[in-house]
């Protein structure tokens, strides 16, 4: 039995009596207080997570080399980046399934770092070793080495202003920066999981920590957040999860993510099944649902057009603390993808009327 990792700020949980439970390999905290209660401070002001189970894979070499490697295995446009901007991907499998969704943070035409996901990392370190056939390119696994924490909410700005003591307003949204703090380089990035505006910063172990206990120390605003929060506000905002409308067998496009799928000149795994599905379509796709009754949809319960023909299920569900009603997201048949038309999730042997929902169930601090 493989023992459960910890992160840095595994005691700066407990000291703050968080309830702690395995995520991902991860010892992690589900919630300090109370979900709902975490979740709305977070739209409301701002919330602290830690994410350093996350996994950070450096990329170096030739410029030409490089981008042409990372165009072959990813299905978002690589070079269209420019320095100090980040971009939501996917690396993708030889059958045109995810290994992983990512965020690709581009530092010179001769070096970029992809944010995996905590379960993934290795699987993402392995493959993009498999197609470096020449050993063209140097591929670091450096997701040990750094501490990530993620601030998020309306009021994040004001808070790491203070706090780092610089302007942020020139910071855009998807974009980063390398600067200094306490003697150290990190990295800080104006991206997120929950619909907010929000932040999130890569810095050393050590500093990690610091950072994490003077925020919460000088914020009386600020809320620390576990992962429960984070999967209420990631389903508001209709953020996919891997493993849950994500996974190895599904294509971007039935995953709900086919609006990052470009057609390149080089081609990528899997390239031809993925633009076929843009192109015509796909029998089932990813889409949101809103419950009309009361209710909580959960992963894997059957979602019905009427009362006989079953057109899909759910993959992930929950209450919605803002909107005060279930609400999920489902692999449903794509002829039901229309806004707001009445469907129904069965629940107990019970099936609720739903609506199908195509936009966000919550517009964040982010959109506005």
């Amino acid at each position: 039995m493989t023992e459960t990792k910890k992160t840095p700020l595994y005691f700066e949980h407990k000291q703050l009596g968080a309830k702690m439970v395995p995520f991902a390999g991860w010892e992690m905290p589900i919630q300090y207080s109370s979900i709902i209660n975490e979740h709305l401070k977070t739209r409301e002001l701002a919330g602290i997570f830690d994410v350093s189970h996350m996994g950070e894979i450096f990329l170096e070499g030739e410029p030409t080399s490089l981008v042409n490697f990372l165009e072959k295995l990813t299905c978002n446009l690589v070079q269209s980046l420019k320095p100090n901007q980040v971009q939501y991907n996917a690396i993708v499998n030889e059958q045109g399934g995810l290994v992983d969704d990512i965020t690709l943070y581009k530092f010179t035409d001769s070096k970029y770092m992809i944010c995996s996901n905590a379960a993934n990392y290795k699987a993402v370190f392995e493959h993009l070793n498999k197609y470096d056939n020449q050993k063209e390119i140097q591929i670091r696994d450096e997701s040990l080495n750094w501490n990530q924490i993620a601030i998020q909410g309306p009021k994040a700005g004001n808070i790491l202003e203070a706090y780092l003591k610089t302007q942020l307003s020139s910071l855009k949204y998807y974009h980063f920066m390398e600067m200094s703090l306490k003697g150290e380089n990190m990295i800080l990035s104006r991206t997120g999981y929950t619909g907010e505006d929000g932040f999130e910063i890569y810095s050393s172990v050590n500093l990690g920590i610091q950072i994490w206990k003077d925020l919460l120390e000088q914020n009386p605003n600020l809320t620390p957040v576990g992962l429960g929060a984070r999967d209420t506000l990631r389903l508001e905002a209709k953020y996919p999860l891997y493993g849950h409308e994500l996974n190895s067998e599904r294509t971007p496009v039935e995953s709900g993510i086919g609006w990052i799928v470009k057609e390149k000149s080089i081609p990528f795994l899997g390239m031809e099944k993925i633009l076929n599905h843009k192109k015509n379509g796909t029998e089932y796709g990813i889409c949101g649902i809103s419950l009309e009754e009361s209710g909580v949809p959960r992963e894997n319960y059957k979602v019905w057009g009427n009362e006989n023909q079953e057109i899909g299920y759910i993959t992930s569900g929950t209450y919605s603390p803002s909107l005060k009603k279930g609400i999920a997201l489902g692999f449903i048949k794509r002829e039901y993808h229309e806004e707001g038309r009445e469907i129904f999730v069965e629940i107990r042997n019970e099936k609720k009327k739903a609506k199908i929902q195509l936009k966000p169930f919550i517009k964040g601090s982010i959109f506005k």
